[in-house]
């Protein structure tokens, strides 16, 4: 039988991941079988690998703000999941981190979404997931997808990162903050229920 913890130690087992395994590093993910919330995003940053705690940064902070969560609802509510493309610090790039190697998430995602059949809502954050589950039927843009995030409820709900590296982003898009994340918090208390 196939297990949370099988699959863990078949990531950790992988060659494509000795150089990690060797750091002393585990792949970083939080998946359960009562989530009722999954957020599917890029890679663990440098703190949060270094801590060995997801969204353990000034993203985190901004994630559940825009949530609407505690942190102790986000890590102890047995209900929110977490699910990066890549379950490892990718290293740093020109601006900002590096993206998701690609086809991890190709292998690994099936087998965890198989685990978790409570799942109501998921979030997808950042253009990385954006683009790995939305595919064609995303925008031609982030901004427009965001917008539209709507159209493609109920299986998700596209979102920008919550990165400090895109405050810009927000201050150019009032609308995000005053219609987006109200209705973001409302879904995500339905499904915390």
């Amino acid at each position: 039988m196939t297990t949370i913890a099988s699959i863990k130690q078949a990531i950790i087992a992988d060659p494509a991941n000795a150089a990690y395994t060797a750091q002393g590093w585990e792949p970083l993910f939080h998946v359960l079988p009562s989530a009722t919330i999954l957020v599917i995003s890029q890679a663990p940053g440098r703190i949060a690998q270094n801590t060995k705690t997801y969204f353990n940064d000034a993203s985190g902070d901004r994630l559940r703000e825009w949530m609407g969560v505690t942190r102790e609802e986000f890590y102890h509510s047995d209900k929110i999941a977490v699910m990066p493309l890549d379950f490892y610090y990718p290293g740093k790039g020109k601006s900002g981190d590096l993206p998701p190697r690609k086809g991890f998430a190709e292998k690994w995602h099936a087998p965890l979404l198989a685990q978790m059949p409570n799942v109501q809502l998921t979030l997808l954050v950042g253009q990385y997931a954006i683009k790995a589950y939305l595919g064609k039927r995303r925008e031609k843009t982030l901004t427009a997808t965001v917008q539209r995030y709507q159209d493609y409820l109920p299986d998700y709900f596209p979102l920008v990162h919550p990165s400090p590296l895109n405050y810009g982003w927000q201050k150019r898009n009032p609308w995000f903050q005053t219609d987006v994340v109200p209705d973001l918090q409302a879904r995500v208390r339905v499904a915390l229920r």
